[in-house]
Formats: structure tokens, C-alpha cells, sequence
């Protein structure tokens, strides 16, 4: 199963709290930061929601293990 590397680009500021909240449920915190999360349906459904805010990049399995 492939990983997506999610980035938090773009301030949450002035944005819907559900948009806030999301961010967080991601585990971003501060602008700049990364995390990776399984390539999932619900990861898609969380990043299709804050697309204006995040760059999403898929990894192959060979780089995350």
C-alpha cells in the first residue's frame, strides 16, 4: 500500500473551523510541516477538503520502508 507525504502550506486562518479541524485530524500543527499517512479512501476524503491549504505527494513502498 502506498503513502501519501501531506505538507501544510497555506495558514488555516480565515477559514471555516471543519477546515481547522481537519488540518489537525491530519496532525499538522504549523506551516511547513509534513506528515505521511496510508494511502486510504478516508486520508483522500480529509485531503480533498483542505486541497487550497496542503501539496500532497504519493510514495512508492520502497521509499517508506
Amino acid at each position: 500500500m502506498s503513502k501519501l507525504r501531506i505538507t501544510y502550506r497555506k495558514s488555516m486562518i480565515g477559514y471555516a473551523k471543519d477546515q481547522k479541524e481537519t488540518i489537525r485530524s491530519l496532525g499538522l500543527r504549523r506551516l511547513g510541516q509534513s506528515t505521511i499517512k496510508p494511502d486510504n479512501p478516508s486520508i483522500r476524503g480529509m485531503i480533498f477538503k483542505v486541497r487550497h491549504l496542503v501539496v500532497v505527494e504519493e510514495l512508492p513502498d520502497e521509499v517508506t520502508a
